[in-house]
């Protein structure tokens, strides 16, 4: 995730829409996705989330109404949001917003496939997920 893959679409436009908790992104192949805050969170690339290698991700729950504090330039590559629920570490480059944009029904389905087999509600607290992923965070 150092940069972006050679001829990969850049955003032309980014717009934080608080009241509907989604980040829109315009993309110079005309893309054009509104990403809502709770996929961004639920999907972070940051370790806390992604775990520190496969099968080591962190189920998040409680994110529905996740709002975005901040979003700060990374470079010319990304940007790293700031969550309402204190959430700092990840950092999205233009390729991963592109991926999460762009597969955003499927990454809902594997999100709600993940919850029902750990038998956790979305709206369930963080506290009660623990034990999932890498605890040495």
């Amino acid at each position: 995730m150092a940069g972006l893959k050679p001829g990969a679409p850049t955003p032309q436009a980014i717009t934080v829409h608080g009241q509907s908790r989604a980040l829109e992104v315009s993309f110079s192949d005309g893309a054009n996705f509104r990403i809502p805050f709770e996929l961004m969170r639920i999907y972070s690339p940051s370790a806390e989330v992604q775990g520190h290698g496969p099968g080591q991700e962190v189920l998040q729950t409680g994110k529905r109404n996740v709002e975005l504090r901040s979003l700060e330039p990374v470079g010319n590559y990304a940007v790293q949001p700031t969550f309402s629920d204190g959430h700092d570490t990840g950092i999205f480059s233009w390729d991963y917003l592109y991926f999460l944009g762009s597969q955003e029904p499927r990454l809902w389905s594997q999100y709600a496939t993940r919850l029902e087999a750990a038998g956790i509600d979305r709206d369930a607290a963080m506290q009660e997920a623990a034990g999932q992923g890498c605890a040495s965070h």
